[in-house]
């Protein structure tokens, strides 16, 4: 065989979801797995400033990020917004309570790494004075070592769990928003299926390319005597079987009487 020329098959498709430290997608997308098989979800894992950007490379289909995210060119769909927690040693005078105010923090040294996703505008107490924490894991670092405390959102406090570290609730502080982020000019079928599945659709009311096909309505069956032989035949069937009225019977002929013997 001369000339022939292999043909590459496309790529299957696959659905990129750009997620940040703290944010937990798994019970979406065991129902995305559910309802789209052959479409495998891939992870892309980036940090929180990086994120809106990543979405607008294109190495993203959507992206699980903090907020705000803006941008005239991304559509935002806030989800829930985490409570606040402190980080301190175990040890710590407000470990004596599940929650605290915090007023309560106001006699403490507090750190601010450069990643931080809080964005408090007027916390309480001291700014560390040690020079520049570049991230959150430092911020741990130096909160082991008891020289501050650290507020972060809750998801981020379990990520960075450590033995002889504990959190604790700050009633009043400002929560950290999570939401789901796309390019407007790049929506698609496959996204609508997802914020679909994040807003809690069933796959009977979804929207998306994830919904079941609608069943062909059932075609009835055709029976005897629904056609014209047949129905003219029906008429007859039921005139043979309604009550006789007596009408049309021959009249029998009166017995002329016998001339007598």
């Amino acid at each position: 065989m001369t000339g022939d020329v292999p043909t590459t098959r496309p790529a299957p498709r696959v659905f990129r979801v750009a997620l940040v430290p703290g944010v937990n997608p798994d019970r979406w997308l065991r129902v995305w797995a559910e309802r789209l098989r052959t479409v495998p979800v891939e992870l892309v894992h980036t940090e929180p400033a990086d994120a809106a950007d990543l979405l607008r490379s294109g190495a993203a289909d959507v992206a699980l990020l903090r907020l705000p995210a803006t941008g005239d060119d991304l559509s935002v769909m806030t989800l829930y917004t985490e409570a606040t927690v402190v980080v301190v040693p175990k040890d710590h005078v407000v470990t004596v309570v599940e929650e605290i105010d915090a007023a309560d923090l106001e006699d403490e040294t507090l750190v601010v790494p450069l990643d931080d996703t809080l964005h408090w505008a007027d916390p309480p107490g001291t700014p560390f004075a040690g020079g520049t924490v570049p991230t959150t894991a430092d911020a741990i670092d130096l909160v082991a070592a008891g020289v501050a405390v650290l507020v972060l959102p809750q998801s981020l406090g379990r990520l960075h769990q450590r033995r002889g570290l504990t959190a604790r609730t700050v009633r009043d502080a400002p929560g950290s928003a999570v939401g789901l982020a796309w390019v407007t000019d790049r929506y698609d079928d496959f996204t609508e299926e997802f914020i679909g599945i994040v807003r809690g659709r069933t796959a009977t009311s979804s929207r998306g390319i994830g919904a079941p096909r609608a069943e062909p309505p059932p075609t009835k069956a055709r029976t005897g005597g629904t056609g014209k032989g047949g129905s003219s035949a029906g008429k007859g069937s039921s005139a043979g079987k309604g009550k006789s009225t007596g009408k049309g019977k021959p009249k029998p002929n009166p017995r002329k009487p016998r001339p007598g013997r």
